[in-house]
């Protein structure tokens, strides 16, 4: 398998499904020209021409607008915003339009549209360019939300997303697009709603998604150095949510530890602790622990912003909770 950065299995995966299918067109700030703000796009305005790689004016709400309107219509639009910041200003035809058109409709408007770009917060960007949105949009029915951790799931689920005939919302790790990892070639698909045992493991479960999963590896190997064998689940997607598979994990362990980058009052843990509570709360030997962003607006400050953000050395203090170890 070749070995690529998560921002060249985006554009393969986006190169791949407009190959396939004519129907698939980008749209968004800097998509074409400027090949992307975060070069996601590169060089398909050359291969495929600016009327389906179409550079917009900064108008969140008009080209998200104009996306479904081209779902209604049969085409498949991938609406790319250059931060999930500014998708605020879309809002209405997201949760308005998007997310209720096929119910609304009776089932006889398809909306086969995907709307993506960077989440999260990156590195002193502050308080209104730093935000994590998943649960937001994981409140609303008729949403699909999608959260890639690697290089290899951000082509597998951004290629599955494109081919979906709901809205899908596909939050890329801003802090990603430069990691790297292995990505099958062609046909790579991966089922929205199923999730991956990123490290087996026995004796604590640790659910994470999209950049903290990576964060959770490396607080499991620092946890194995004591002989803790932590195991890692990566939901994927948070909606629709594969709770079985976290269920199983945790009917292993009887422990578990919940990591997220976004605050914590009714966040992705909550829903995750409420599942497991319900469907196997005789199996838990401790209660389940979430480590969150802190519950404030992202400091500018460096080392603030440090101490904001979920680390290993959070997770690892958790895991030991849960353990009752030290």
């Amino acid at each position: 398998m070749a070995v690529l950065t998560y921002r060249d299995a985006l554009n393969q995966a986006l190169r791949e499904e407009m190959a396939r299918d004519r129907n698939v067109f980008l749209m968004g700030e800097e998509v074409g020209v400027y090949q992307g703000a975060y070069k996601v796009s590169r060089g398909l305005l050359e291969e495929f021409g600016p009327m389906r790689v179409v550079d917009t004016p900064i108008t969140e709400l008009g080209f998200a607008g104009v996306g479904v309107g081209a779902a209604m219509a049969g085409l498949r639009p991938v609406i790319e915003f250059m931060t999930w910041n500014f998708a605020l200003l879309a809002l209405d035809q997201i949760v308005n339009s998007a997310a209720k058109m096929l119910y609304m409709s009776g089932g006889q408007v398809p909306m086969p549209i995907v709307f993506r770009g960077p989440g999260g917060a990156a590195l002193m960007l502050a308080a209104q360019h730093s935000q994590s949105f998943e649960a937001w949009y994981a409140h609303v029915p008729g949403l699909k939300v999608v959260t890639p951790a690697t290089p290899a799931d951000a082509k597998g689920l951004l290629k599955s997303a494109i081919r979906d005939d709901n809205p899908v919302v596909f939050i890329e790790g801003e802090m990603l697009y430069n990691t790297k990892g292995e990505v099958p070639e062609g046909e790579h698909l991966i089922p929205l709603g199923v999730a991956d045992i990123k490290r087996p493991g026995r004796d604590v479960t640790i659910v994470a998604h999209a950049k903290m999963v990576a964060v959770a590896l490396k607080a499991a190997e620092e946890l194995a150095a004591d002989g803790i064998e932590a195991e890692v689940v990566d939901p994927r997607t948070i909606r629709p949510l594969d709770l079985p598979a976290i269920l199983a994990s945790v009917r292993k362990t009887n422990r578990c530890v919940i990591v997220e980058e976004g605050w914590p009052f009714a966040g992705i843990g909550a829903a995750v602790v409420d599942g497991i509570q319900r469907e196997a709360f005789d199996d838990l030997d401790a209660p389940v622990l979430r480590v969150t962003g802190a519950d404030v607006p992202m400091p500018y400050n460096r080392q603030l912003e440090k101490l904001a953000k979920p680390d290993p050395a959070k997770v690892v203090a958790a895991v030991k909770r849960v353990l009752y170890v030290g």
